[in-house]
């Protein structure tokens, strides 16, 4: 494969994780520029304030953290009333227990496998486990969501995280880089 199936967009506020990114405009200016689906990580206090605005911009996938919103379904169908895809997330230090009572409603579960925030950190081998738990539950429930894995993705870790059962890999600093292959351009 050469080339990606989508475009993952970090989206971070300065407060739910300590770095600024973009917002709605520049996923808007970028729409028009790829016929991709956008999958736009909300890595933000207030994902429920922001959703409105990506989605008018462009996005096909919203994806919010459980740690961040108090109304989770509520959001999630807010989101999938607008015709988008549900992503819901989880930092390091969060337990797949957390989403539980959300798997059904979603149709993309993102393992950070970082604390987020900043690219070019080291995979957290531990987070393998959720992958594992979460297949394992996506068997046992019968359920949908696809599960996804973000955070130090490259040519060392990326064999490991496709062996725990990630169906999408998400690369920043090391697609960036030329640090995702082993085979060069053919992941």
């Amino acid at each position: 494969m050469k080339g990606g199936d989508w475009i993952h967009i970090d989206v971070m506020d300065g407060h739910f994780v300590p770095n600024l990114t973009i917002g709605p405009p520049v996923v808007k200016a970028l729409r028009p520029k790829s016929d991709l689906p956008f999958d736009v990580h909300l890595m933000v206090s207030d994902p429920a304030s922001m959703v409105d605005a990506f989605i008018d911009a462009g996005a096909d996938w919203i994806t919010f953290h459980i740690e961040a919103e108090t109304h989770a379904h509520r959001l999630a169908s807010r989101i999938r009333a607008a015709g988008k895809k549900v992503g819901i997330s989880l930092v390091p230090s969060t337990p797949v227990s957390a989403l539980s009572e959300m798997l059904p409603y979603v149709d993309l579960v993102l393992v950070m496998t970082v604390n987020p925030g900043f690219g070019g950190q080291t995979l957290i081998p531990e987070c393998m486990d959720k992958v594992r738990a979460l297949k394992k539950i996506k068997q046992e429930r019968d359920l949908s969501y696809i599960v996804s894995v973000d955070g130090g993705v490259n040519r060392d870790t990326f064999r490991e995280v496709i062996d725990a059962g990630t169906d999408v890999l998400v690369s920043g600093s090391a697609f960036f880089s030329g640090n995702l292959s082993p085979y060069g351009d053919d992941l």
